[in-house]
């Protein structure tokens, strides 16, 4: 399904695909010989996304690019199942295995890896051809790559790049999810506007 969002509707290459189950909103370019498999979520949500040449972004998988934070997916890059991509960028031939998820204002370096359930998180920079174990997180720039028990480490590198202020603009405080819900909710509000156009 195709849908106008804020006044832009997605540009697809003549060469490119999107099965009749998947959802592409807004400001989205898809790129030449791309393959958007069923059940996948492509949305430019207040920002736009850009997907490269011959990529295939695979079942229920879910892109999103925000107004602070455009999606850039660069060229021959696999998007697993289940994966979450948030504002960030992808360098060429990037491998994201099932269930990975990357945060805002992130980048994978060119013919990078996250393996299957690997989060790379906010502000976060994975070099070239780096990799993310099965179900590690990677954070912080430089990268730390760490297995999921050791909490604490990723906390301590984690806390400073500030989540809440980066993504909602607001500061952690006892009111924290009242002020964040109240403007998300507000601002995925311009989806009432949306259109269906196929």
């Amino acid at each position: 399904m195709l849908i106008e969002s804020g006044g832009k509707s997605p540009r697809i290459h003549e060469s490119a695909w999107v099965a009749p189950t998947a959802t592409v909103v807004g400001d989205v370019e898809i790129g030449p010989d791309a393959r958007v498999l069923f059940g996948a979520v492509i949305t430019a949500d207040g920002g736009p996304v850009r997907i490269g040449t011959a990529c295939v972004i695979m079942e229920n998988a879910v892109l999103r690019g925000t107004r602070k934070h455009p999606l850039i997916v660069g060229d021959r890059v696999l998007v697993g199942p289940r994966a979450y991509l948030s504002g960030c960028t992808v360098g060429e031939e990037a491998f994201l295995a099932t269930g990975t998820t990357v945060f805002n204002a992130a980048t994978i370096g060119r013919r990078a890896e996250v393996r299957v359930n690997g989060v790379v998180h906010l502000k976060t920079v994975l070099p070239d051809e780096a990799m993310v174990p099965i179900g590690w997180v990677a954070v912080g720039d430089p990268v730390s790559i760490l297995p999921p028990d050791r909490h604490e480490e990723i906390w301590e590198i984690q806390a400073p790049l500030n989540f809440p202020r980066e993504v909602f603009g607001v500061d952690r405080s006892p009111e924290l999810m009242t002020e964040i819900m109240t403007r998300y909710a507000r601002g995925l509000s311009r989806h009432q506007a949306d259109r269906i156009i196929d």
